[in-house]
């Protein structure tokens, strides 16, 4: 097959390149249009819930919101995980779903459960919501509000939020691709009534009345319309507050007739809420801000550039002296990742270009395989936009050239070879001559080519079964590298022989290149130390397999992490300050650390602190904790340190002045993001305790923290803050309360009012609305003093609410976390210059030995190393089914174990170099190690296929046998030059990911690393090892052969003979009766309807439903004095007496349904059979038609061409007489292989044991009587015994209302008597009879349907009759035009048409249109034949 490709390729060269240029033209424009990021986006499939509940402590929030959500969530179905984070005002509830649920119908999942959930949470305390559809990667934006110099007064913070809020946000908002602008930072503007609680005292007012009064004066209506005349006039009033004068004089309480306005109880101002976060950047103080939420699976790069045309645009609506500036943008470390991936694929294409021309010897053959890389990257380009794979780091990162043109270097090796033998030196080669050689050439080697690419690109497959992390890292650079793959194998099979059979030079001179004369001496140095090897083979083998021994031994001391961490470019700091800091504080530490860190680096481009949480709280943080993202400058232009780690130290030593005050960690803004939402801790390692008391978790978490921190490789060992949360606890005097006739509600409303305030409306600014909250005047109650509120009591006297309460400083949970339903404290820890699995472990040691639980108490290990041991335990499975399938491709390659297990002994030895290079590198093991180790497997099978095949080829083709030694010695010189190529070429294209220090080079190192180390030891050992193997095994072997051709002789013979049977049969005419009788006895529903027939009479032997026999035997005191007592009963229930009888009836319906189905089938059997053989005499008639029509043409044709040479008719006539000719020849050739296809429906329908065949082909009408009114019985019948079986059915059910009887027997010992018998007989009765009675309700609905149904069918089975006879009647009045006239006319006129033109009295065209109008008659009868035969069966069938 692979060589009728090449030499379908070098004869149709037009074809082929034809078809490379539109794969070059795709492949530029799938290339301008792909998606691209800078990573896979690896987010698990997560829905978060968030609750905002303003007034409420973490104990209340878990309590009455966390844990009913979490309760109702542990139901759905494919859940992995549920955390939830409990904070002073805030529930944050995590679903981690698996992968295969698609996120909406996640979310709507969530959704119905939030619906059922909603009524257990009061609507007060707050609405679980859904947050938007983002992830990791969803932060793609972010930006501040800058004021520019000389406008600071006239925008305050309030200003500025607004704003974001009303302009910035919503222009925004409507991009395609985002999901939520986050508001960060500034004062959420509100309409504030402060109230003086002096006054209320004095005024005798309370905070509710104030409250109501603001509710009912804002509020706008309408009153219909009037008319007037000819006009309709519509009636609104304004009763809306519009400005603060209007709050001002709404009227509160009338005293003395004099009325007290709400400017006489308090001020009314512009106010904000409590703010649970803010945003300062570089030193400068506060800040307003915003994030872009990108939409999960949009592309980043598309979104990014429509955000920055839209904020252009903004930028011209925004106030003078405001503009947007971002400090964010993920579109920089797209491009910045992508130019790393860019460079590397161009220097080691380069790389290859060069090693190609300089080692093949001929720069025409090089320039042909060079060009495969670009057009095979086109051809990548293509698969991935049709298969949805994004362009990033990881799917462009792991394309190796060498690897891609493997196939075409061996091909244009072997095609050199070939042209550049002895035979044929000196010829200057014709265009045939040169396609012919090149052909000869590349069919030498193309079915090895062919495997090897094969064996590569199937062990890239397993990599596709990866999940999880890993699986979203690894399966887009697996799938990129499978379909570049694919592309260079169809080129190399079509392009490159083309091309080489085109561009090769035509005159063969044999001149010495750099290349001929460097394997001339590499070969000298390569035949000695295999000779050498050759002499002690097995010492040589021996020392191969400790070789691989030691390598395993220094596996275990490389270490391992999941995935090496990716250079972004940026810094993020998470700054911590004591649990119970205020806002303010944070603020301050934050512009402090600004300010250092501005002045100290001049690498910094900006800093920006997000500290608590914003509107939108995706990332629940406290007041006391900020994400400060540090924006760097390109890394050529740093001066303070050389490398990333230096930097974080001197970062951390600037900010040693800072240390009492806050604690400072550092990591990267999207490393930082996947971390929180894949384990929900933003650390590598999260070491988590379980329990109950969240005092005990905090106490024995700062222990274990202790101990961490002295292990080598932990750093920033951060224990969750989650006590520590200084609360005013105010607790109620109830015996006080209930003398006073209060309620805790209304003390509830009155605190809640005071402090946090309370909305009683909304105020409009034209399209903007802001909240109108009462509280009390935060001035002039700063502290939480009780003798200032006031509550009347039932008397209608005010009394301060200190009078039923007190105030308790107590130091509470600061914030509540669970997981899987369960209380935990999580101990972050982030590795520098270490491997996770060995921290870990070490981790492990350390706490089992020094730290004491609590029974119920335990820990466990989270964040990287999560992802890593599930990586490492797919991979356990991967790896295997990769070499499993190596094998198996390797023993389709060469049909003998030997030679398979010697080629893939390659694999395990090719195991050495990668572990070795990453020994000597440094580098841990991880998953991109493990999956360059998959690569190499597929890469080191390559040369041992070539190697082999051309062993065995030397053996096959000399007529006298060789020895092995001779055909090593032969065949090593020619395979040098290959096998040399391909690892060089291949390990070279890696070099620039494997020195590459470039953003996102981390990720690339270990993989090219593994590949460059074992691709050289394997190709070394592939010269040296596979020889050594094959003179061992071919040496071990040689007694096989004969037996071994005898027992194909033996398996060969029967196979032989059987065929030749089968051959032999001949086919059996058949009659139509006994082609129906054929199929009435096999016919597989037939079968099947008798079978189920039978299965309903099984069912006879259910009818009776008695229950088992009880049996019991006791022993002991039962009844009496001794011990000794026995007794024995037997018991036998025999159920209703009257169901039996029902079952029986349903039993017999049953049978009758199934013979009238079985009756059903056996008509639309013959049926079928009709149809087929209707169809087999329509096709043999036409087939007859134009083969008497083919005859008369070609006898016209041959008249017409003498007349023609006579000069009696015109080059015209004579063409059409011709063009005729061949028109019938072709309408013969369709109708005969029509006919073949009607004879195998025939024979299928008919599920004959041997070939059938008609006994008549000429058309015969069928017989039909038509009785008007008639239908099927069988289909009648099956329809009616429908009804009756569902009415069996019924009365089955209400027969079980009747009572059952049972029958006992007992016999007993009770000493001193004995053999006491007694007899029982009992009957049940169903008292609770509700279910029963559901039961017949079903059967009675079910026996109304199947009535239902019935008609309906009987009705449509009448119409079906009706139109068939109809159809009969018209077929049978064409039938009669056909035979009274139409026929004999066209007999007629044939036999004109031949008279005229024997006499020349007709043209040739007049005689072709009779021929053909007389022809279109006989075959309209036909056709009417074979309608009228249909329509016929159909009506038997139904009738």
């Amino acid at each position: 097959m692979f060589k009728a490709i090449v030499r379908f390729s070098i004869k149709k060269k037009l074809f082929v390149g034809l078809t490379t240029l539109f794969l070059l033209i795709g492949g530029i424009y799938a290339m301008m249009t792909l998606p691209i990021d800078a990573v896979p986006d690896i987010t698990n499939n997560q829905v978060q819930i968030v609750t905002v509940s303003p007034t409420l402590a973490p104990q209340e929030v878990e309590q009455l919101i966390t844990m009913p959500i979490e309760i109702a969530m542990s139901n759905i179905m494919n859940v992995e995980d549920i955390r939830s984070v409990s904070r002073f005002g805030l529930s944050v509830v995590t679903v981690v779903f698996k992968e295969s649920v698609p996120t909406l119908d996640a979310r709507q999942l969530i959704n119905e459960q939030i619906q059922s959930v909603a009524g257990e949470i009061p609507s007060e305390l707050g609405m679980p919501e859904m947050m938007p559809i983002t992830t990791g990667l969803g932060e793609i934006y972010q930006y501040i509000l800058k004021v520019e110099s000389g406008y600071e007064n006239k925008y305050d913070a309030m200003e500025l939020r607004t704003i974001q809020d009303w302009m910035v946000k919503r222009q925004l908002s409507g991009i395609p691709g985002i999901v939520e602008i986050n508001s960060f930072g500034g004062y959420l503007k509100q309409y504030e009534v402060a109230v003086d609680p002096d006054a209320l005292f004095s005024l005798n007012i309370t905070i509710g009345e104030v409250f109501e009064a603001l509710s009912k004066n804002n509020q706008n209506t309408g009153g219909s319309y009037i008319e007037k005349a000819r006009n309709a006039y519509y009636i609104r009033s304004e009763g809306m507050i519009s400005r603060t004068k209007d709050i001002e004089q709404i009227v509160v309480a009338n005293r003395n007739g004099i009325p007290v306005h709400i400017s006489d109880v308090g001020t009314v101002r512009f106010g904000a809420p409590k703010r649970f976060g803010a945003m300062t950047k570089d030193g400068n103080g506060e800040c307003v801000g915003g994030i872009a939420m990108m939409l999960k699976g949009a592309n980043a790069n598309v979104v990014t550039q429509e955000l920055e045309k839209r904020v252009e645009k903004i930028q011209k609506l925004l106030p003078e002296g405001v503009s947007i500036e971002p400090y964010l943008n993920r579109s920089e470390l797209v491009n910045r990742n992508i130019s790393t991936v860019i460079h590397n694929l161009i220097e080691g294409a380069i790389i290859v270009f060069v090693v190609l021309i300089i080692f093949l010897g001929n720069v025409r053959a090089g320039l042909i395989v060079a060009s495969v890389i670009p057009l095979a990257m086109l051809f990548a380009f293509i698969l991935m936009r049709i298969f949805g794979v994004t362009a990033n780091l990881m799917s462009l990162g792991a394309i190796d050239f060498g690897i891609v043109v493997d196939g075409s270097i061996v091909i244009v090796e072997g095609i050199l070879a070939h042209l550049y033998g002895n035979k044929l030196k000196g010829r200057t080669l014709s265009k045939t001559e040169m396609d012919e050689e090149v052909e000869k050439g590349a069919s030498g080697v193309v079915r090895s080519a062919t495997f090897a690419v094969f064996i590569i690109l199937i062990v890239f497959f397993p990599i596709l079964t990866l999940n999880g992390i890993e699986g979203k890292y690894f399966t887009p650079m697996a799938k990129t590298l499978v379909f570049c793959i694919i592309g260079a194998l169809l080129l190399s099979l079509t392009y490159v022989p083309m091309m080489a059979s085109l561009f090769l030079k035509h005159t063969i001179v044999v001149k010495p290149t750099f290349a001929d004369r460097f394997f001339k001496k590499l070969n000298v140095i390569y035949q000695r130390c295999l000779c050498f090897c050759l002499r002690f083979k097995w010492q040589t083998v021996t020392i191969a397999f400790a070789a691989l021994i030691g390598s395993f031994l220094l596996f275990g001391r490389l270490g391992a992490e999941f995935i090496p961490t990716l250079d972004e470019g940026d810094f993020a700091m998470q700054m911590t300050l004591p649990a119970g800091s205020s806002l303010s504080e944070s603020i301050e530490v934050s512009n402090q650390a600004e300010k250092v860190l501005m002045d100290q680096f001049p690498e910094i481009k900006h800093v920006v602190a997000k500290i608590g949480t914003a509107e939108v709280p995706t990332d629940p943080m406290a007041v006391e904790d900020a994400d400060v993202m540090i924006v760097m400058k390109p890394f050529k232009e740093w001066t303070s340190a050389s490398s990333r780690a230096e930097m974080v130290e001197k970062m951390k030593e600037a900010l040693l002045p800072l240390e009492n005050r806050a604690e400072f960690n550092f990591s990267q803004p999207i490393q930082l993001r996947f971390n929180e939402l894949m384990t929900g801790a933003k650390a590598d390692i999260a070491v988590k305790l379980y329990g109950e008391d969240t005092h005990e978790l905090y106490a024995k978490a700062k222990e274990a923290a202790k101990f961490v921190e002295q292990i080598p490789g932990a750093a920033d060992v951060i224990v969750e803050q989650t006590m520590g949360l200084p609360q005013l606890v105010v607790k109620y005097n109830r015996g006080k309360i209930a003398r006073y006739g209060i309620n805790i509600e209304e003390l509830n409303t009155m605190i809640r009012t005071a402090y946090a305030g309370e909305v009683s409306g909304v105020v409009f600014e034209n399209e903007r609305r802001f909240d109108l909250v009462v509280r009390l005047d935060q001035e002039k109650v700063a502290d939480l003093n009780l003798d200032k509120l006031f509550i009347r009591t039932s008397e209608g006297v005010q009394i301060p609410v200190s009078e039923v309460a007190s105030i308790d400083l107590v130091s509470g949970p600061l914030q509540i976390n669970r997981d899987a339903t369960k209380r935990r404290i999580v101990i972050g820890v982030n590795v520098r210059d270490a491997d996770i699995q060995q921290v870990v472990s070490e981790i492990q040691q350390t706490l089992d030995k020094n730290i004491r639980l609590k029974p119920g108490y335990y820990f466990e290990y989270g964040g990287q190393f999560e992802n890593l041991q599930n990586a490492i335990r797919t991979l356990t499975i991967v790896i295997p089914v990769a070499l499993m399938l190596i094998l198996l491709i390797l023993f389709f390659a060469f049909k003998n174990v030997t030679y398979t297990l010697v080629v893939f002994s390659t694999v395990p030895l090719s195991l050495i170099g990668g572990i070795l290079a990453l020994w000597l590198r440094g580098l841990p093991f991880s998953i991109s190690a493990g999956v360059g180790f998959i690569a190499l497997f597929g890469v080191s099978v390559l040369n041992g296929i070539l190697m082999i095949n051309h062993f065995n080829d030397l053996r096959k083709q000399n007529k006298y046998a060789m020895t092995t030694n001779q055909i090593i010695k032969k065949g090593t010189p020619h395979l040098l030059r290959p096998v040399f190529l391909t690892g060089l070429v291949a390990s070279l294209g890696f070099v620039p990911m494997a020195i590459a220090t470039s953003a996102g080079a981390e990720v690339q190192r270990p993989l090219a690393t593994v590949v460059i180390g074992g691709l050289i030891l394997s190709t070394i050992l592939t010269l040296i090892i596979l020889p050594v193997f094959y003179k061992i095994v071919n040496a071990t072997s040689a007694g096989w052969k004969q037996p071994k051709r005898r027992l194909h002789l033996f398996i060969l013979l029967p196979a032989l003979l059987l065929s030749a049977t089968v051959t032999a049969q001949a086919p059996q005419t058949v009659s139509l009766e006994q082609a129906i009788k054929i199929a009435r006895q096999n016919h597989p529903r037939l079968k099947t309807a008798t079978t189920a027939i039978r299965q309903a009479q099984a069912t006879r032997g259910e009818i009776v439903e008695a229950s088992p026999t009880t049996f019991s035997y006791s022993w002991g005191q039962l009844n009496g004095e001794n011990k000794k007592d026995k007794e024995m009963v037997l018991e036998q229930n025999l159920g209703s007496l009257l169901t039996p009888f029902y079952k029986n009836t349903l039993v017999n319906r049953q049978v009758q349904t199934g013979t009238y189905y079985r009756q059903m089938v056996e008509k639309e059997v013959t049926a079928e059979v009709k149809r087929a053989w209707a169809y087999y005499q329509y096709a043999s008639a036409i087939c007859s038609l134009y083969r008497d029509q083919d005859r008369m043409a070609a006898e016209l044709k041959r008249i017409s061409e003498l007349r023609y040479e006579q000069g009696e008719i015109t080059l015209l006539e004579k063409n059409m007489m011709a063009t005729s000719a061949a028109d019938l020849h072709n309408r013969l050739f369709q109708a005969q292989e029509e006919e073949k296809m009607a004879l195998t429906r025939f024979q299928w329908s008919c599920y004959a044991d041997a070939p059938i065949i008609p006994e008549n082909t000429s058309m015969q009408l069928f017989p039909t009587n038509i009785q008007p009114g008639s239908v099927s019985e069988a289909h009648f019948g099956f329809f009616n015994s429908q009804i009756s079986e569902t009415r069996a059915a019924l009365n089955v059910e209400r027969s079980r209302f009747f009572p059952e009887l049972s029958i006992g027997y007992s016999r007993q010992n009770i000493l001193p008597l004995k053999n006491l018998n007694a007899w029982m007989v009992g009957v049940s009765f169903p008292i609770y009879f509700l279910p029963q009675k559901s039961r017949i309700k079903q059967a009675k609905l079910a026996a109304s349907a199947a009535q239902i149904q019935a008609e309906a069918n009987i009705r449509e089975l009448n119409n079906k009759v009706t139109e068939l006879s109809a159809t009969l009647r018209r077929h049978e009045e064409s039938l009669r035009f056909y035979t009274s006239s139409a026929l004999k006319e066209a007999d007629e006129l044939i036999k004109v048409a031949n008279l005229q033109l024997q006499h020349s009295e007709t043209s040739i065209a007049e005689f072709i249109q009779s021929v053909s109008a007389a022809r279109e008659i006989r075959k309209g009868y036909i056709e009417t034949v074979y309608q009228y035969n249909i329509a016929s069966l159909e009506y038997e069938l139904y009738q």
